[in-house]
């Protein structure tokens, strides 16, 4: 008997070995089915926004906004009554430019308006109206209010994945989405440069939610 402690300790240690292994296979499915529905959170760090324009005809020129927040109300069985509400920290935006993401939140000169942003703007915010979905994909129509200004947008968004996430990576149910629409800036009162810098921003979303 004097070896049960040593084989306790050994069954033990394997327990705990195989606990700490990562799962063999992604948790998330592209099955819908794996929806169970209800009130989910913004996954902050993997929700992004990638906003992309044309440069003087050249090339296209792209950044991104993310640590964004907020919810998404979800029922498999009815998804016309689907909601989501979403705040976008404008003043984080992300450019491969150190120059040009000073220039985005450049504070305006004395007695004008700000090129771009404007030094500590308000976060973006867009709140869903109306969602038609059509199989795994659905247009949502919402307000999107961007540099004090609100106007309608509709999101043509697609179902990517749900599932469980596994115990050791905190056992969340997760839903994401994907989704595309595109914007003038000059109707959100952010018009320099146009056009040589285009006025159109195509918007690609990645959305990622937790229960």
């Amino acid at each position: 008997m004097r070896f049960a402690p040593v084989l306790l300790l050994s069954t033990l240690l394997t327990a705990a070995v195989v606990a700490q292994q990562p799962p063999t296979q992604a948790p998330g499915s592209k099955n819908p089915a794996a929806i169970t529905g209800g009130t989910y959170t913004a996954d902050a760090g993997h929700t992004l926004v990638e906003w992309t324009v044309d440069h003087l005809g050249f090339t296209p020129y792209f950044g991104l906004f993310g640590n964004i927040t907020g919810t998404l109300t979800l029922d498999p069985k009815n998804l016309a009554a689907a909601k989501v509400d979403v705040s976008i920290p404008v003043a984080e935006v992300t450019t491969a430019s150190a120059g040009l993401t000073k220039h985005l939140l450049k504070p305006a000169d004395a007695g004008k308006a700000a090129d771009f942003f404007g030094a500590a703007p308000a976060p973006a915010r867009f709140v869903s109206t109306r969602v038609t979905p059509s199989g795994q994909t659905a247009k949502i129509a919402g307000n999107l209010t961007l540099n004090g200004v609100t106007r309608p947008v509709t999101l043509d968004a697609a179902f990517y994945g749900a599932g469980k996430m596994p115990a050791q990576m905190g056992g969340k149910e997760n839903v994401g989405f994907t989704a595309t629409t595109s914007i003038r800036r000059s109707e959100f009162n952010v018009g320099y440069g146009i056009p040589m810098v285009s006025d159109e921003v195509k918007l690609k979303i990645t959305a990622a939610f937790q229960k």
